[in-house]
């Protein structure tokens, strides 16, 4: 149950670094919560998140998606769908550029480690699928570019965990 690495093919910078063999996130409930600050790359994380559970066997219908403010709002989005009960995993995506200022490391540690602790408080695996990137081309190249799309990698890491958590009960 182990994903693919990417490959040497021709069109292998196109696609996300992780692959989806043998993964099932069929009757998995899943929710994507993502920001809206920095939309023309999280949009890119949304449609590899998307397109991952879709090669897992669960359309786009099926998926609760929820938008945020910006990556800051992340971890409360994300407790409030743990909270519920109603979700396998949940999918975080995001994207923080740095600036000039110290803004960037509080957003990003605020976010991550808020993500960490829904994760750990509720047992619910959560992809992370937050860039923290020092230039926008960065950004752009880790959501769908020659870098891969980390939203499809964060979909998937989230379906291997249901699975692997399901395993252990």
């Amino acid at each position: 149950m182990q994903p693919t690495s990417r490959d040497s093919s021709p069109d292998a910078g196109k696609r996300p670094a992780a692959g989806v063999e043998g993964l099932s996130s069929k009757g998995c409930r899943i929710a994507i919560a993502a920001a809206r600050f920095n939309d023309h790359i999280v949009g890119r994380l949304l449609d590899g998140a998307f397109t991952a559970l879709r090669e897992t066997g669960t359309p786009r219908e099926e998926v609760r998606v929820v938008r945020v403010p910006g990556a800051f709002e992340l971890p409360l989005a994300a407790r409030r769908l743990a909270q519920s009960g109603a979700y396998d995993a949940i999918i975080a995506l995001g994207c923080v550029i740095r600036g000039e200022t110290p803004h960037f490391e509080h957003i990003s540690r605020a976010a991550v480690d808020g993500l960490e602790r829904v994760s750990l408080d509720y047992g619910i695996p959560v992809g992370l699928g937050v860039l923290t990137t020092e230039t926008a081309g960065q950004a752009a190249a880790r959501a769908g570019g020659d870098q891969g799309n980390r939203g499809f990698d964060a979909a998937v890491a989230a379906v291997e965990m249901v699975s692997l958590l399901r395993d252990i009960r």
